[in-house]
């Protein structure tokens, strides 16, 4: 019988949801085994403030934290790996970053075909292509790519997912007057998610994972935004700039560097709010005007295959 590993971290519990739904069909045809990546400390849930924003350096410069043994053994056989993971400030979340820098890592990927899984809020190609980078050094090929997104606009999605995370709440609430939607994936869409699980049990009886990601991509696994991901990208660019200065001040959790991230926090929700509406309005008349442009940012993202 094949051997299905899968790695992951959640906080909330809807990744682990989503990775029980694709892989229902794989458990009818090979042995699957779950590794929960756990970082020491546990990082919290809900944040509760500061802490939310004290792990953004760590994130987009992908400093590693501790992390707690693995259950699994590195050494062990494993004919394809699926890698769950969440976005954190557009960079893939810390104890998964930790994780594909550990030794660990390359024994369990060297050589093995990997699926990337990731279940976010919207913008995620920044952090898929540092996870490429990452599955690559370690020896991995990678040969999926699945994202599950909350379908809600940006701005208010921003609104559902910060209660959320701050508050633990994630059902639908009313607030000025406006009804906000539930906070993350819908439950439809992780149902729906376990028809990708087929798709994958079908390459990997067939033995060929060649065709895997044009498969996913036409069963809608993966859904490009031209506007998010220019929005993104600069996104990325400036973050780098802030985590720079803050880890300046002291390491994770270090009050002397507060100020600095209290800064942050003004400068991030005033881009989203102030600034981001303006800049979509731009890239979208760009793409309606350039819709080769637009084509090629689409195919080249959802095959995913591609470097930068």
């Amino acid at each position: 019988m094949k051997r299905i590993l899968v790695l992951y971290y959640t906080q909330t519990g809807q990744l682990k949801q989503i990775i029980d739904s694709v892989t229902v069909p794989l458990k009818d045809e090979f042995q699957v085994t779950y590794e929960e990546l756990k970082p020491s400390p546990p990082f919290p849930f809900p944040w509760n403030g500061m802490p939310f924003f004290q792990v953004f350096p760590e994130s987009v410069k992908e400093i590693p934290c501790g992390m707690e043994s693995l259950q699994v053994d590195p050494d062990e056989h494993f004919d394809l790996v699926i890698l769950a993971y969440q976005v954190w400030y557009l960079s893939p979340s810390i104890p998964v970053s930790s994780f594909l820098q550990s030794p660990g890592a390359r024994k369990i990927l060297n050589g093995r075909p990997v699926i990337t899984l990731l279940g976010v809020r919207n913008m995620w190609i920044m952090a898929q292509e540092r996870v490429k980078a990452r599955i690559a050094e370690a020896g991995g090929r990678l040969v999926g790519n699945i994202v599950l997104n909350d379908p809600a606009p940006n701005l208010t999605s921003v609104i559902t997912i910060v209660r959320w995370m701050m508050k633990g709440e994630k059902g639908a609430f009313r607030k000025f007057g406006l009804r906000f939607p539930e906070a993350g994936v819908p439950a439809a869409s992780i149902d729906k998610s376990s028809g990708y699980g087929e798709i994958i049990k079908n390459s990997l009886v067939n033995g060929s994972f060649d065709d895997l990601q044009s498969k996913l991509v036409s069963a809608g696994a993966v859904k490009i935004d031209p506007v998010l991901m220019n929005i993104e990208k600069r996104g990325k660019m400036m973050f780098g700039i802030w985590a720079k200065m803050i880890l300046k001040k002291g390491d994770y959790n270090d009050p002397k560097r507060e100020r600095r991230l209290k800064m942050f926090k003004y400068y991030l929700f005033s881009v989203i709010y102030l600034v981001s509406p303006f800049a979509a309005c731009a890239f979208r008349l760009y793409y309606r005007l350039n819709r080769r442009a637009a084509s090629r940012i689409i195919r080249k993202y959802s095959t995913g295959m591609e470097s930068l």
